[in-house]
């Protein structure tokens, strides 16, 4: 069985670095994008079984980047987590309805991190 494939979006450097690291000690495949305008490329592109997702995004937010992916059927249905420094109280809500599988505020607590990615991807 192949490793799965997580795009990582988020123009924090240092966080992609960290995730990378994360994400491929627990048997992940990962790629990244920068901006809005490249998440929607490498998510059409490389085909990843996950996104995680930052909000505050050059050249297109989060949001707009969720709602571009709903007009590609072949990334329509990719599960999204939120990962972003954004306020909680006005942003999770609105993270979900536009259909993020979960939302998580900078710093997330890798514990929780990883078990959310497994279930979004239906791993036990």
């Amino acid at each position: 069985m192949s490793k799965k494939r997580i795009l990582i979006v988020d123009d924090d450097k240092d966080l992609l670095k960290a995730l990378d690291l994360r994400l491929k000690a627990n048997n992940y495949d990962t790629t990244f994008a920068a901006d809005g305008y490249e998440a929607t490329r490498a998510a059409r592109n490389d085909s990843p079984d996950l996104i995680i997702l930052d909000i505050g995004l050059p050249l297109g937010d989060g949001f707009l980047v969720m709602d571009r992916m709903k007009d590609f059927i072949e990334v329509a249905d990719i599960p999204v987590i939120i990962l972003t420094a954004r306020d909680p109280e006005a942003n999770k809500e609105r993270s979900l309805k536009a259909g993020a599988f979960a939302f998580f505020q900078k710093p997330a607590d890798n514990d929780e991190l990883l078990a959310s990615i497994r279930k979004a991807l239906g791993e036990n």
